[in-house]
Parts: structure tokens; C-alpha cells; sequence
């Protein structure tokens, strides 16, 4: 029997079992708040991993949604007085209203669309402008090995830890030339923005994570709890080790060994499927020096992260700290990202390597660049409406809240539920908004007395740590999470490419560090917690190089 067919009975039979899960909890006339809300992102991601086309995948997840809400028994309510109906009317509106045109219609949603439009404008006017192959060649004499290829996008992605999609769009577009000059492939170039994005993210207190985290907890102030947990984030931490520890070592396995290989050839996508267009990679002008693209990547940074704090009030008197706490990330880069655009085309034609025409034409061509990733994230967000309809966070909620009873687990039963509920609706910042409220409210009396004393317990911070680190690993492992889809956009990767070839590194980090939480249970105390993880990784990877080394001398 074929592999590809094998695999899709396999699906059939999870999916068919899943389903007979549901009726035995509650019938398919009651989909609301049960088991059967966690059927649309079972069946997207599923079918997605299995046929490796993610448009028809995710769309048929929002229309398993739009299909409950319609057999649902009970009125779904979609804001005051309000409701979705019933019968074919309920699907319609689940599908095209709540789904679609709501979430295009969104100003947090518009504001990222016209922040990866506008990036992918500038990506296009750099390489037009021969900024890219400028920087490339300037590069390759300077990074000699793959092993400096790798470090080197890591690094990069360490330095941007103002925002995950930023991280992801920017590292990608300057670093393809580098990594494809050394034979990286595609896929891996994504893990590696990928795993400098979210992870950095949720442990640099100037974020806009940070400022989400801060916003969830009560009572608390949130940077100084925000800055507590960064130690126990275990997710967070390995992660970062394990791309330095598989660069140095230059270990990989799972099929991202076989897209390495393949690029070692010359192949740096495997599938044949360059889903985007390679036409805008040729410069128009011979001109072109390094800092086309070093100084107009400089000027997108300091104009993003002025946006971000321009709309968190730093220039009505708040502080730094403050603006980024209370900041509107999308509005903001969307300023910031228009607002680099207008100079950098101004630089371009005083340079005199660009003529008001080129720069023009970029425009459109800019925006053809990102239609795929606009696509995905478009059904990604109306797949995360089916589930808010059918209740699918309240569900998972309800199970955490069931299970605080045994305290001394709860860390890694609040880190596997975190994964799940990410990894199914595709968002980390909605998991922890979710879960921690539940972990303060537990915690409510240890709580009560931290006005006074100052002194949070530290059991309460594990546990939100936990919350913070399954919620980045279920958001890195998802094909419907924004960051994985602007990861595949910086990287121009196949979008399901990356997400198989990254899944076995993300599942080594995600077992590890629920051993982690298991020990941190009984102790809590972080240099054995961590020292654990930061052993038992290494430990492995140190294995994987040694089998790999006997397998080429072989």
C-alpha cells in the first residue's frame, strides 16, 4: 500500500474516531461548549498535514464549523441580542458573516494585512534595488559554513524581539540570499526564524507578548509577573538552545533530513512547490550596495517600534514600559511599516538605483508576493471564529478548572492543556488569556496578600509559565497560527512543508519541558528545573550527533 494513501486512512480513522468521542459526550445537536467545538481545527489541521494543501484544508475546517453551528439545538449568540439563527441561515452566517467578513473587516486583523502588504513592497523594492544580492555577496565572504549561516539568522532573530511578525517577515527577507547561498533549505530557514520569533518574544519584557501577558493578570503588576516567569519558561528557553545546539552540532533528523540533503544538492524546496514568485529576486540596477538593504531594515525597525509606542501613548507622557504595555501592535506597525515605505522610496530615488516608475511597480508586485499568506491567515482567522462560536476555550477550561485539584501536577496539566488549546485554535495570545485568569483564580487567596508583601508565590509563577510555554509551543507546532504562517512568508517555504519539518524538533522541546513541569511540581526551584531540561537537551542532541557521524562514516 502506498505511503500517501496509508496516511490517509490513518486520518480517516483518527477523524472517525474523534467524532464517535463526540456522540458519546453529547450529540451533534449540542456542539456548543462540548467536545465537538475541537472538531473544525481537528479536521483542518488533519487533512492539512495528510494532503499537504492548506487552502481547501482549512476552508473545509470552517465549514465542519459553520455545519455544527447549524445542527446546533441552541441559539448561538454572536454579541447582544443576537444570534447566528438556525438551519442553512446559521451556516451561511457562521461561514461567510462571522467567519469572513468580520474577521477582513477587523482593525487588528486589516492592520497585520497592511503590514505584510507594505513589507512585502519593501522586500521587493531592496531586491529591485540590488540591496539583497548586495548583502548576499557581502555575506558569503564573511559566513563560510553553513554552521555560520544558521547562527547567524538565529542572531538576527534575537536582535528583533519587538514583535513575532515582524521578526518573521524582516529575518526572512534579509537572510533567503544567506542561507540559500549555503545550501539551506527553505524549510529549515523557517524553523529557524520560526524558533527566534514567538520564543523570543514571550521572554523579552519590551514586546508586544509582553504587553498581552501584562493585560491578563489582576491585581499583579503584570511586567514585574511578566519578567518573573521568563526563568520558567521552559518551551521558551529550550527551544533557543535547540537551535543553537543543532547549528553548532549540525544535527537534523525527522524529513527535515531530507530536505537538508536535498538542498545539499542544490534542491532547497523538495516538494518542486516554490509557492512564491522569484521574478522581483532580479535587480533592476547593477548599483545596488549593502546599505540599500542594511539602512532601509534599520529605518523599518526604529519606525515600527516608534509606531508601537506611539500608539501606547509614549508621546502623551506615559512611559516606555507603558506604551509598550498598553501599545496596538497592528496600528502600530501598520504606521510604522507605511511610514518606512514613503522614505525608503525617497532613498531609492535619490540614490538614483531606483526611478519613481521602479518604485512604483514594486507596488503591485509586492502585493502578489503576500497573496498566499494573506489567503492563509483570512482562513485562519475564520477557522478561530468557528471555534470562539462553538465555545471550544470555555470547553478546555472547564477540563483545567476540573483537574486543579491536584496542585502538584498542575504545572504540566496546565502546559499539555495550553499546547492543545493553541495548537487547535492557532493562537497563543487568546490560550493564555484564557487559562491564566483560571490559574489566578485558583491562586486567589496566595494572591490576595501580594499588595501588601510584594512577594508573588511561586507556584503561581510556574504555573503561568507553564500557560506561557504551551501556549508557544501549540502556536509553533499549528498550521493555523499566524507566526507559522509568517514564518513560511519569510522564509518563502511551502506553508505545510514547514509545518511537518518542524513539528518533530517542536514535539523533542515540547517532552522535555513537561518533564520539566512534572519536576517542578515537587521542586520548585529553577536552576534544577532548567539545569534539567538544559541536561536532558543536550544530552539528546549530543546522541543525535553521534548516531548521525556513525551513519555518514558508515
Amino acid at each position: 500500500m502506498k505511503k500517501g494513501v496509508l496516511s490517509k486512512i490513518i486520518f480517516a480513522l483518527i477523524v472517525l474516531a474523534f467524532v464517535v468521542l463526540c456522540f458519546i459526550q453529547s450529540p451533534i445537536t449540542s456542539p456548543v461548549n462540548s467536545l465537538w467545538s475541537l472538531l473544525p481545527p481537528v479536521v483542518a489541521i488533519g487533512l492539512a498535514l495528510i494532503t499537504k494543501e492548506v487552502y481547501s484544508s482549512l476552508f473545509l475546517g470552517i465549514v465542519t464549523g459553520g455545519l455544527l453551528c447549524m445542527f446546533s439545538s441552541t441559539a448561538i449568540s454572536i454579541g447582544e441580542d443576537a444570534t447566528l439563527g438556525s438551519g442553512f441561515p446559521a451556516f451561511f452566517n457562521a461561514v461567510v458573516n462571522e467567519g469572513i467578513i468580520k474577521n477582513i473587516s477587523d482593525s487588528w486583523n486589516v492592520g497585520i494585512l497592511v503590514f505584510l502588504v507594505v513589507l512585502g513592497i519593501i522586500v521587493v523594492l531592496m531586491n529591485r534595488a540590488g540591496g539583497s544580492r548586495a548583502y548576499g555577496e557581502w555575506a558569503v565572504k564573511r559566513i563560510k559554513t553553513r554552521r555560520g549561516a544558521s547562527l547567524a539568522t538565529f542572531g538576527l532573530g534575537a536582535l528583533i524581539f519587538v514583535d513575532d511578525y515582524f521578526n518573521c517577515l524582516t529575518v526572512g527577507s534579509v537572510m533567503r540570499p544567506v542561507t540559500d547561498s549555503h545550501k539551506i533549505s527553505r524549510a529549515k530557514l523557517a524553523y529557524l526564524i520560526d524558533a527566534t520569533a514567538a520564543p523570543i518574544c514571550i521572554i523579552a519584557p519590551i514586546s508586544s507578548w509582553a504587553a498581552a501577558v501584562s493585560g491578563t493578570v489582576e491585581g499583579v503588576n503584570g511586567i514585574s509577573l511578566f519578567i518573573k516567569t521568563i526563568p520558567y519558561n521552559m518551551y521558551a528557553l529550550l527551544t533557543i538552545l535547540m537551535v543553537i545546539l543543532m547549528s553548532v552540532l549540525n544535527v537534523d533528523y525527522g524529513s527535515m533530513r531530507t530536505h537538508e540533503q536535498n538542498a545539499a544538492k542544490g534542491d532547497l524546496f523538495t516538494t518542486g512547490d516554490n509557492t512564491y514568485s522569484s521574478a522581483s529576486e532580479t535587480p533592476v540596477t547593477t548599483k545596488g550596495k549593502v546599505i540599500d538593504l542594511v539602512l532601509p531594515v534599520i529605518v523599518l525597525i526604529v519606525l515600527c517600534v516608534t509606531g508601537m509606542i506611539y500608539t501606547g501613548g509614549f508621546f502623551s507622557g506615559a512611559g516606555f514600559i507603558d506604551a509598550f504595555a498598553d501599545c496596538d501592535a497592528a496600528y502600530g506597525l501598520s504606521i510604522g511599516s507605511i511610514a518606512a515605505l514613503i522614505l525608503i522610496v525617497i532613498y531609492y530615488i535619490c540614490r538614483r538605483v531606483l526611478s519613481f516608475n521602479d518604485c512604483m511597480q514594486a507596488i503591485p508586485e509586492g502585493f502578489k508576493q503576500m497573496v498566499p499568506a494573506i489567503l492563509i491567515l483570512t482562513f485562519a482567522w475564520a477557522l478561530k471564529s468557528m471555534t470562539g462560536l462553538l465555545e471550544a476555550g470555555s470547553y478546555v477550561s472547564s477540563l483545567v478548572e476540573s483537574a486543579t485539584a491536584v496542585q502538584i501536577l498542575l504545572p504540566a496539566i496546565l502546559f499539555v492543556v495550553a499546547v492543545g488549546l493553541a495548537f487547535a485554535t492557532g493562537t497563543s495570545w487568546g490560550t493564555f488569556g484564557i487559562l491564566i485568569p483560571i490559574v489566578t483564580g485558583v491562586f486567589e487567596n496566595q494572591l490576595a496578600n501580594v499588595s501588601s508583601t510584594g512577594a508573588i508565590p511561586s507556584m503561581v509563577v510556574i504555573c503561568i509559565s507553564a500557560c506561557l510555554a504551551g501556549a508557544v509551543c501549540g502556536d509553533h507546532c499549528s498550521p493555523i497560527s499566524d507566526t507559522t504562517i509568517m514564518a513560511s512568508t519569510g522564509a518563502q517555504c511551502n506553508h505545510v512543508n514547514h509545518v511537518s519539518t518542524q513539528l518533530p524538533y517542536a514535539m523533542t522541546v515540547a517532552a522535555i519541558s513537561l518533564v520539566c513541569y512534572l519536576l517542578a511540581g515537587f521542586v520548585q526551584n529553577v536552576f534544577v528545573i532548567l539545569g534539567t531540561g538544559i541536561v536532558l537537551l543536550t544530552a539528546l542532541m549530543l546522541i543525535l550527533h553521534f548516531v548521525n557521524s556513525k551513519r555518514k562514516s558508515a
